[in-house]
């Protein structure tokens, strides 16, 4: 074929129509007298078409072209022609653009045969298009594309691209890696194609999110969303995950200038409306949930809480009962029930946990630190308030009075179970929660409110304790009391003492044996040293108040003083210096008990009782039976 000439190819149409041709024909036309019409009416029209400037006498060429609708059939044949596509649009797109020039009532009729032959040959380019894509024919949808960038339907081209190319593309259960690997492809045939790649990319992500993902994440989270909150928290925060991550992925492409913000706007358009409610759900959802877990185990414990109210009658009772060990009613028996659950503590921690993961990922990055510190307080009201706090109260109702006979003390059990949850506590706070709040003005509002609940359950700790030790003491008291006998010092026959030490020793010593190994289990760190200290120093005075009741003859003193030895070495149990010393001390004294009269002064400025008070010392000669005797008082004075 020679080459397409469209002024020759005009011309000759032009030719053969009745008074067309530029020479005139049957008809007469005058193109002279025509050209200066249309400069005439061009003065008063700014026109649109370059082609108008580039060839003066296209409006001519045009009038004659189109008096006749056998032109357009023409027109119509050569649009067919598949080898001849691109030159066939070329002629419908100029004449589309002249046509728009002439005025509508002179040429309605040949600009409708033009707009409808141009819709024509869009429509067959983009069905070429379509079938060339089903083929594969990378090369041919290339061609086609080229040709369609020039008309008005090329973004239907396009449209009809991203349509086609998903079809078939959701195969599996997991749409996040259908999508993926769609992506993955196209982004390499898209720059064989296509001039703009990166838009055509873009447009696909977009009908992506906005078609797909959407339709995907409404499905799954509509269905939970009344009826079961837990799961659509879950489904809620799985999907934006996946849905973040794919779009990192896909940040990979060339998506144009501002690719970030273009998907972030796509993620915000279908998550908004549910992360706008987000944070009230969460809280409701915890609030129910940590509610039940406790209802739970008290009804396994088969346990009606108690209230406990502050400001109530039985607090100030309770206060008076603390500070002055008052039986003011009878105290509570919990059967060694501490009221404290590991598994409680942990199923408590566990959603507090996923709860933090979840307000960590669908928070606005403004609103995050206070949407953490509402969840931390919910922890601090269920777990601290509710749990640990309440099973203080009922461990501190339980403790019996000091003088009660045989008391099973469970509050160190209490205080056990407490510090193994207090250390849970803080390993929350600081693994999930201080991430979240650290570079924010909460994280001292936090710090805070974690210092106040610990320190008013450490002053019930505290109490606990100490009224704990009281009974200890009493019952070391009580034992004493009962099995320490007036003849056991003073015995009737001094030669015939066949005892290392009394029986009230030998239990006594059992007994602190016992408690020494509690509080070792029931606590940790420095607080073992802190609780034994007192024990030992309380220990220590009720057996030098006790030694003080009784009148020692020279066997008895003897006696005493293998009974304070035993003492000792219960005391050494206790690993503190201080307490050792205090018996090393009252061992010391017992030998005022026994040694000759012309030794006391000697035994008195010894190394251990040099820097007593003499009158301490004076007390415990006092002691010995045989004190009256002049002599003796004389060696002393």
């Amino acid at each position: 074929f020679e080459p397409f000439d469209a002024d020759e190819y005009i011309e000759r149409l032009a030719w053969r129509t009745p008074g067309g041709g530029s020479k005139g024909g049957a008809e007469a036309f005058d193109p002279k007298n025509r050209v200066r019409d249309v400069h005439e009416r061009d003065r008063f029209t700014v026109s649109r078409s370059p082609d108008l400037r580039v060839l003066p006498l296209a409006s001519v060429c045009v009038l004659r072209c189109l008096s006749c609708s056998d032109r357009i059939l023409t027109l119509t044949m050569i649009c067919s022609h598949p080898k001849q596509i691109k030159e066939a649009a070329d002629i419908i797109q100029k004449l589309h653009l002249i046509a728009q020039e002439l005025p509508f009532d002179r040429f309605s009729d040949v600009k409708a045969k033009i707009a409808s032959k141009y819709h024509d040959l869009e429509r067959q380019l983009i069905q070429e298009f379509t079938a060339a894509q089903r083929r594969g024919e990378i090369g041919r949808m290339r061609e086609v594309a080229a040709v369609l960038l020039h008309f008005k339907g090329y973004a239907h081209c396009v449209d009809v691209y991203i349509k086609q190319c998903q079809e078939g593309a959701y195969m599996r259960n997991d749409v996040f890696e259908d999508i993926a690997v769609l992506c993955q492809r196209v982004n390499k045939q898209v720059g064989e194609v296509f001039c703009s790649p990166e838009t055509v990319m873009a447009k696909l992500i977009q009908s992506i999110f906005e078609n797909k993902i959407q339709a995907h994440v409404k499905e799954r989270l509509d269905e939970t969303r009344n009826s079961d909150v837990e799961q659509y928290l879950k489904n809620l925060y799985d999907l934006y995950t996946r849905t973040t991550a794919l779009a990192a992925k896909l940040s990979d492409f060339n998506l144009g200038s501002d690719k970030h913000t273009f998907l972030s706007k796509l993620i915000k358009n279908i998550f908004s409306c549910y992360l706008e409610s987000y944070i009230d759900m969460e809280r409701q959802y915890l609030q129910s949930r940590s509610g039940m877990i406790l209802q739970r185990f008290y009804d396994s414990k088969n346990h009606h809480k108690r209230s406990v109210g502050t400001g109530s009658i039985q607090e100030l009772k309770e206060r008076i009962r603390q500070r002055t060990n008052l039986p003011l009613g009878p105290s509570i028996d919990t059967h060694g029930e501490t009221f404290l659950s590991q598994e409680v503590v942990v199923n408590l921690l566990q959603e507090t946990r996923h709860a933090f993961e979840r307000c960590n990922k669908l928070s606005d990055p403004a609103d995050l630190p206070k949407n953490a510190f509402s969840i931390f307080l919910l922890l601090v009201e269920y777990l601290c308030v509710d749990h640990i706090d309440y099973a203080l109260e009922i461990g501190l109702s339980a403790i019996p009075s000091a003088d009660a006979k045989n008391a099973n003390l469970y509050f160190l059990d209490v205080v056990q179970q407490a510090n193994t949850i207090f250390h849970l506590f803080d390993k929350q706070f600081n693994d999930h929660l201080m991430p979240l709040i650290s570079s924010s003005p909460k994280l001292t509002e936090c710090l805070h409110k974690k210092k106040e609940v610990i320190e008013q359950m450490e002053v019930k700790l505290d109490t606990g304790i100490d009224r704990t030790l009281n009974c200890m003491i009493g019952q070391m008291k009580h034992i004493l009391v009962t099995e320490q006998k007036k003849t056991d010092f003073k015995p009737e026959d001094e030669n015939n003492v066949m005892i290392q030490y009394t029986t009230a020793c030998s239990k006594v010593c059992a007994y602190v044996s016992k408690q020494v190994e509690r509080v070792r289990r029931s606590m940790d760190g420095k607080n073992v040293d802190t609780v034994l200290t007192e024990l030992g120093v309380r220990f220590h005075r009720l057996i030098h108040e006790h030694l003080q009741q009784f009148s020692y003859s020279s066997m008895g003193g003897m006696l005493a003083i293998c009974d304070v030895a035993e003492y000792r070495r219960s005391a050494k149990d206790f690993r503190v210096p201080l307490v050792l010393q205090l018996f090393d001390t009252l061992h010391a004294l017992c030998n005022l008990l026994v040694v000759a009269p012309d030794n006391l002064k000697q035994v008195c400025s010894g190394e251990q009782l040099t820097n007593l008070d003499r009158n301490l010392l004076h007390a415990f000669v006092q002691l010995r039976v045989d004190y009256r005797s002049a002599r003796l008082a004389r060696h002393f004075s």
